[in-house]
């Protein structure tokens, strides 16, 4: 496989990992990192990338959610909205901080989108906690943790 195509996969896994679709970026990213085969930078970098954007795409939606929310095919169900958002009422922007955790993150980044959280501090925030993931990832598959 082409360098390219590796790095279009991971991209395209964080992307849809950063969904509420059940894919998991981390197990391809650990897994590309232990071939020692590319760049450990580069990979954080797409991977970042990927993932960051995939949040951004729910901020996206939750700014257009309630009329789609009650919909069978949109991918959060409104318990999960409604907790999220719940939470994010509660302890504000600083929640995107758990943007990088399973099941509650993505809910989290479509909560944002819901409560008109600015774009700019949305980025910065999500960006922070999505980084750090994946640099605590790499920094233990490198033996440093």
């Amino acid at each position: 496989m082409t360098t390219i195509a590796v790095y279009a996969g991971l991209f395209a896994t964080a992307f849809v990992a950063a969904t509420i679709l059940p894919v998991q970026s981390e197990a391809m990213l650990v897994a590309l990192l232990l071939t020692e085969s590319y760049s450990i930078a580069g990979l954080l970098a797409v991977a970042s990338a990927g993932n960051v954007l995939g949040a951004a795409v729910n901020w996206l939606l939750g700014r257009g959610v309630e009329r789609f929310r009650d919909r069978r095919w949109f991918p959060v169900k409104p318990a999960q909205l409604d907790r999220a958002a719940g939470w994010y009422h509660r302890y504000g922007r600083w929640t995107l901080l758990l943007s990088w955790a399973p099941v509650i993150g993505d809910a989290l980044t479509v909560a944002a989108g819901v409560m008109r959280e600015p774009f700019w501090s949305f980025l910065l925030i999500v960006t922070v906690a999505k980084v750090g993931r994946y640099l605590v990832l790499a920094a233990a598959t490198q033996g440093l943790l």
